[in-house]
């Protein structure tokens, strides 16, 4: 450890109590967990829940007490997922939280002690060494080549010398020591750093409700009025038709009960749980549910460069040594030529450094040369503002003394006192290799003849050994994930810290169709909102951005009415992450800040998982919107049903309460569980992203679910009309009916599971929930059909097996007609 010249005592240990009373605590102030009773308010003050609880005791009033306990049963479900998804999520967050909370060595009484990071107050000393995250912001008050990686608040992963010279550099809550050593004076702590300062702007962005959820309530709300009416309509109409009171409240209450649309609240809340669910098991941490259907609409993919697209770390690319350019695939039939100028490198950097180019040095060097000989270091000259370079002096095992020399190109060759010519030549080399996005240093070395060592680098007689480059390299899985986006629509922009030629660089690389088309930070600073809307549309690469800038880029994406997902791990991310309508942050390498502004946090940092992600959330999108197309079609021969004997006196009655229970028994789980646990569609990342403009149900949806429903109503009125003609009884014909109805609604669930498949191979890819519902519905069906207890429960009569021979062919009929009209329909949408 370096011994620094002040004599300091730092704080008192009272002192530090005092100010820890008046500042508080060096951390960001969160949210406080909610309590299961805080949840459950919360879940019920939702209108959509309101209506459930209104219908749960609707039913309870009525005297339909089973239907009324599971609907408010259902409710009790749905706050224990919603808890248990919450509790889960923040546990999660609170383990990340803790890993990343530094700890800090300070001089307290004279004393040098190690306490918690938030105990941190204004006025310590601190000493900080290689790997210590920073604390809180500072001054330095002394310097040994502190070196410190701000990437984290400026997105810039070139690490930056602090303090040399004794100027008194600032240095910043969060970033990480990568090389050398200082001592520094605490200015600010908690929400007053510039960590903190960017965590309290979050709270002027507002976060509003999803366009599903809006939707879905209007939805509701219509058909809960259209439910009433028809309801009183339907008592009316019985009354004056047949005259019997009690029966137009049987048959009131069984039109309540098929119109009420209780399942709508009960399918969205399941999916978005469950959804949450499934994405925890693929590494995606939900914070924000109703983001998940935002998901599978996300036209746009803004992702932070340093750390996401890329590695956040140093690796050795190229190598330039006599005239000759070296790439790292080159470096294995090529390690003879190289490894001159790889043992320069290697010898020339600090060992057991944690500084990222150092170690890129280090890999490479054992990857392709065995050290066995042993070195001695005999002295180091440090790099310093004046001159960006570093010498070490080695007593080599062959007893020759050398001084190897490495640091930026243009102060190496000024060592090497070149020729203008050949140092011109060389720098353009140099400018060559920037211009592809590599970070470049040079090296050069001198042999000694005696151990009378000069005080200063440039007194060396250097001879220059030749160039390497470095890159931060990309994400082995980023290329076919953004191959995917482009495959499913969704637009990627890449927003860095870095230099333009950099950014185009990697661009290439992933793959981003980019024109040599950059906006920069100065470019973006001038331009108006109307200007960067324009703009934006035709640009994927924006460069030398800076915190407020991102936050800028999203607001123009927002307002050309795009769904936009941002992913990023640092502070410089968090206003985005929290403007953007899917702020997916880092896990494991994210800051805290960066993770409580975002909906979702990836735990394994993987680029490829934002994109499974939006694979998954156009599969529940997809899901849900079949499920609620099945919702509405089933209800149509519910409806009809009931309504026609209310019109026409001379009919039997069909549909009674215990009926429509016995068919909500088969709706629930269906569209709860079985349209959940669907796989995806075909094709499901080869078609373009949802119109963000359109409505989760426009009326083509709505024409197809009436459309079907339509056809199971004259199915099953069909086998209605002709049991009546055949002279059966009203108990006997209420049962074919109901069977008929029962059957034909299997048959719906297996064609409407798929919009891409036929039921052939929904069947055979073995659901089990759809196999689970289908047997039991049978099994249940055949009990209340042949049982006498459940026959006068149901007011049904065993007719004959024969005479449901019509029901299975009019249910065959109709599944023939709804898979020829899916057939047409997928056709038809792949033509387009």
């Amino acid at each position: 450890m370096y011994n620094f010249g002040s004599m300091q005592k730092g704080l008192s240990s009272e002192n530090a109590s005092n100010l820890l009373k008046e500042y508080g605590y060096n951390e960001l102030p969160t949210a406080k967990p909610k309590n299961i009773g805080r949840i459950a308010l919360e879940v019920v003050k939702e209108p959509m829940f309101i209506l459930l609880l209104i219908c749960g005791l609707l039913y309870l009033l009525l005297g339909d007490y089973y239907e009324g306990i599971v609907l408010l049963c259902w409710i009790f479900i749905i706050i224990f997922i919603t808890f248990y998804q919450y509790r889960k999520t923040e546990k999660s967050l609170d383990a990340l939280r803790q890993l990343s909370s530094p700890r800090a060595l300070v001089i307290r009484d004279g004393l040098q002690i190690r306490i918690p990071g938030r105990e941190v107050v204004p006025g310590d000393i601190v000493l900080l060494n290689e790997g210590d995250r920073v604390p809180a912001d500072a001054t330095v008050i002394e310097s040994n080549h502190l070196t410190i990686d701000e990437s984290l608040l400026t997105g810039e992963s070139v690490p930056v010398l602090k303090g040399h010279d004794q100027t008194k550099d600032d240095i910043f809550s969060g970033t990480l020591v990568v090389q050398g050593s200082g001592l520094v004076e605490v200015k600010s702590t908690g929400v007053n750093t510039e960590f903190g300062k960017i965590g309290t702007s979050l709270k002027s962005i507002e976060k509003g409700t999803s366009p599903l959820q809006g939707e879905m309530k209007l939805l509701i709300r219509n058909l809960f009025i259209i439910g009433a009416i028809i309801s009183v309509g339907v008592i009316t109409a019985f009354y004056f038709t047949r005259g019997n009171f009690i029966e137009s409240m049987i048959n009131g209450l069984a039109a309540a009960m098929a119109l009420l649309p209780e399942e709508f609240p009960v399918v969205l809340t399941i999916f978005m749980a469950l959804g949450a669910w499934r994405l925890s098991k693929n590494k995606v941490l939900t914070r924000v549910p109703s983001t998940i259907e935002t998901l599978g609409s996300a036209t746009v993919l803004c992702s932070d460069k340093t750390g996401t697209i890329t590695q956040n770390k140093m690796e050795v690319a190229v190598l330039y040594h006599n005239n000759q350019t070296y790439k790292k695939e080159d470096f294995v039939s090529n390690k003879n030529e190289i490894e001159n100028l790889l043992i320069n490198l290697n010898l020339a950097s600090t060992k057991d450094s944690i500084d990222p180019m150092e170690q890129a040095i280090f890999t490479e060097h054992e990857k392709l040369f065995a050290s066995n000989h042993i070195d001695q270091l005999l002295k180091e000259y440090p790099l310093s503002k004046d001159l960006f370079a570093m010498t070490r002096v080695i007593k080599m095992s062959s007893n020759n003394t050398i001084a190897f020399c490495k640091g930026a190109p243009e102060a190496v060759l000024k060592l090497c006192r070149l020729s203008e010519e050949e140092s011109q030549r060389l720098l353009d080399k140099v400018h060559q290799f920037a211009a592809q996005g590599y970070r470049m240093i040079a090296a050069a070395k001198c042999e000694l003849k005696d151990n009378n060592f000069p005080s200063s680098q440039s007194e060396f007689e250097f001879e220059f050994n030749g160039l390497v480059g470095f890159e931060d390299p990309i994400r082995p899985e980023v290329p076919d994930a953004i191959k995917e986006c482009i495959k499913a629509g969704i637009k990627v922009i890449m927003i860095t810290g870095d230099y333009p030629a950099t950014a185009k660089s990697i661009a290439t690389q992933i793959g981003l169709e980019h024109n040599d088309q950059v906006i920069t930070g100065s470019e973006l600073k001038e331009m108006s909102l109307d200007d960067l809307k324009n703009k934006i549309q035709d640009t994927q690469i924006f460069a030398r951005i800076v915190p407020e800038q991102k936050l800028q880029i999203i607001e123009a994406l927002k307002a050309n009415n795009e769904i936009v997902a941002m992913t990023g791990d640092g502070v410089n991310d968090a206003p985005a992450l929290k403007a953007a309508d899917i702020g997916v942050a880092m896990g494991f390498k994210g800051t805290d800040v960066a993770r409580e502004s975002s909906s979702l946090v990836l735990l394994d940092d993987n680029f490829a998982s934002i994109v499974s992600a939006i694979r998954s959330g156009r599969k529940i999108f997809d899901n849900l919107q079949k499920a609620m197309s099945y919702i509405i079609a089933i209800h149509i021969p519910i409806i009809g049903l009931v309504l026609m004997p209310a019109f026409f006196s001379t009919l039997p009655i069909l549909l009674m309460p215990m009926h429509i229970v016995f068919m909500e028994l088969i709706i629930d789980p269906t569209c709860s569980i079985a349209f959940e646990s669907e796989q995806e569609e075909k094709e499901i990342m080869n078609r373009p992203p949802r119109n963000p403009n359109e409505r989760f149900f426009g009326w083509q949806k709505i024409m197809y679910s009436l459309l079907n429903g339509l056809l199971l109503l004259s199915m099953v009125v069909i086998i209605y009309f002709i049991s009546i003609k055949e002279g059966h009884s009203e108990t006997e014909v209420r049962t074919i009916a109901f069977s008929s109805l029962i059957i034909g609604n299997i048959f719906l669930i297996l064609s409407s599971l798929s919009t891409t498949r036929s039921f052939i191979s929904v069947f055979k890819e073995r659901n089990k929930a759809v196999y689970i519902i289908i047997f039991s519905a049978l099994a249940v069906l055949l009990l209340v059909i042949n049982v006498p207890f459940f026959q006068e429960i149901f007011s049904f009569t065993y007719p004959g097996s024969q005479h449901f021979v019509s029901a299975f062919l009019g249910a065959l009929g109709l599944l023939l007609v709804l898979e020829i009209i899916k057939w047409v329909r997928f056709n038809r949408a792949v033509s387009k």
